[in-house]
């Protein structure tokens, strides 16, 4: 493949398809507009410690992420269990188990799920019936993108009770909504995906390095090797496409302070950033009419991290999900910030919250209120700890706003324009909002512009007459 490719977008989306094209023998400049790739997935510092802006794990049927993670070379820095094996707090010291065994899916939850302790004795024996009406539904039928997830457990049985202690835990960090509010189309996806298909497909996969290494910096290294070229705080301003038989598109490039820096020819253009950035930047011609203005209709849903840090060791687990409580899941991030070798006995505590729109708002002292005594009615070993450390990292936008009648508005890679293509985990790959969405989005992406550029043999060559002004690594 004998192309200039700019990709505008430096997230998981964008780092797939740039490294695929390079691969392939495409020339290309990655353009990301903030001073570090990994998008919704990188790390910051602060007062020393590594900073994650989310908690981002992934499953054992996560293929594109894990295959992207072997071309980054990170296999290694990542721990996925042996078996889906997830303890669930409750305030006073409550917990239960929710492990699977080795028999073959879907039958590999059914005795974790028949002793889990915070489901009655009556919803567990109805817990079966969605599950095995689940497997008929077809993720992909519009249908099911018309109703509520919520509305369908109700009417298999399913009380709002058992909707909040057993099937929340999965759909609300996966699609960062509230669980009845949910796509059922979506959430069909996550069930039949992670529990009901092979026996390891939920088995969790957990980072051993921040994510800025783990992503950004493993994805700029591996691009650069393979001879394309990284631009970091250089935003993408407009796209123009060119009736040049040189170059198909001209990208005009900017600065994140707002001045002019230049512009880049190129043959196809990978379009990888949130919705909202991308309507103002595709060509009018490249979408039918009204599609860049429905896109609106995806809307956001914002997630919250909270972080605490203790003068002592509160609890021995890795991570942890909870019920009747604010506290959704809680990692352990003492080892991979920095902080055990900093401040050793100390430990590290980050509480995702998802479909945070209530939190996103709200002051770090008043959640300082509210979440330091409900760690402390999980963890007991937390009421006789200090805390020596608390703030909040906020994504306001952190995923398009997965509930009915979202995936009517999700587009495909290609558009109208040869060789200009969106890529992002809110296009349509068929998953949630998730890496793994970003990932096979990059991947869908770049064959589109390898067909794209495939299809016209007068192409230009690499090298004719790109100008880079004001492009730096």
């Amino acid at each position: 493949m004998s192309a200039r490719v700019a990709v505008a977008g430096g997230g998981l989306a964008g780092i797939t398809a740039a490294i695929t094209l390079a691969q392939a023998g495409a020339e290309v400049t990655l353009l990301e507009a903030r001073p570090r790739l990994g998008g919704a997935t990188c790390s910051f510092s602060r007062d020393g410690l590594v900073v994650d802006t989310g908690q981002h794990i992934f499953l054992g049927c996560c293929d594109a992420y894990r295959a992207l993670l072997g071309t980054l070379g990170m296999t290694g820095h990542v721990t996925v269990q042996d078996r889906f094996d997830v303890t669930v707090l409750a305030p006073g010291g409550r917990s239960a188990r929710l492990r699977r065994t080795a028999l073959p899916g879907p039958l590999h939850m059914l005795p974790a799920l028949a002793r889990y302790r915070f489901l009655k004795m009556s919803e567990r024996a109805l817990v079966s019936r969605p599950a095995l009406a689940m497997r008929g539904l077809d993720p992909a039928d519009p249908a099911l993108d018309t109703q509520r997830f919520g509305d369908w457990l109700a009417a298999h049985g399913q009380t709002g009770h058992a909707r909040r202690v057993l099937w929340d835990l999965f759909t609300v960090s996966a699609l960062n909504i509230a669980g009845d509010d949910a796509s059922l189309g979506l959430a069909t996806t996550v069930v039949q995906t992670g529990l009901l298909g092979k026996n390891n497909a939920a088995d969790i996969g957990v980072p051993a390095l921040p994510l800025g290494e783990l992503h950004g910096d493993a994805g700029a290294a591996v691009l650069t090797r393979l001879g394309g070229t990284v631009a970091l705080n250089t935003k993408v301003a407009a796209i123009e496409p060119l009736a040049d038989a040189d170059a198909r598109y001209r990208v005009r490039l900017g600065r994140a302070s707002g001045e002019a820096s230049g512009e880049l020819l190129a043959d196809a253009v990978v379009l990888a950033v949130p919705h909202d950035k991308a309507a103002p930047l595709i060509p009018a011609q490249a979408l039918p009419a009204g599609t860049v203005q429905a896109w609106s209709g995806l809307g956001a849903s914002p997630i919250v991290n909270v972080h605490v840090i203790y003068d002592r060791k509160v609890t021995g687990l890795p991570f942890a999900a909870a019920v009747d409580s604010p506290v959704q899941w809680v990692f352990d991030r003492t080892e991979i910030s920095g902080l055990a070798s900093q401040q050793p006995g100390q430990q590290y505590l980050a509480i995702s919250l998802s479909a945070a729109d209530e939190y996103a708002d709200v002051p770090a002292a008043t959640l300082r209120e509210r979440f330091v005594p409900a760690l402390a009615d999980l963890f007991p070993a937390a009421r006789e700890a200090s805390v020596t450390e608390f703030f909040v990292t906020r994504e306001r936008r952190a995923t398009f706003r997965q509930e009915p009648g979202c995936g009517a508005l999700r587009p495909k890679p290609a558009t109208r324009l040869p060789g200009l293509v969106l890529a992002g985990a809110w296009t349509d790959t068929g998953w949630p909002d998730t890496m793994e969405s970003a990932v096979r989005s990059g991947l869908a992406a770049a064959a589109e512009v390898r067909r794209a550029v495939q299809s016209e043999p007068n192409a230009a060559a690499p090298n004719g007459g790109a100008s880079t002004i004001g492009v730096r690594q």
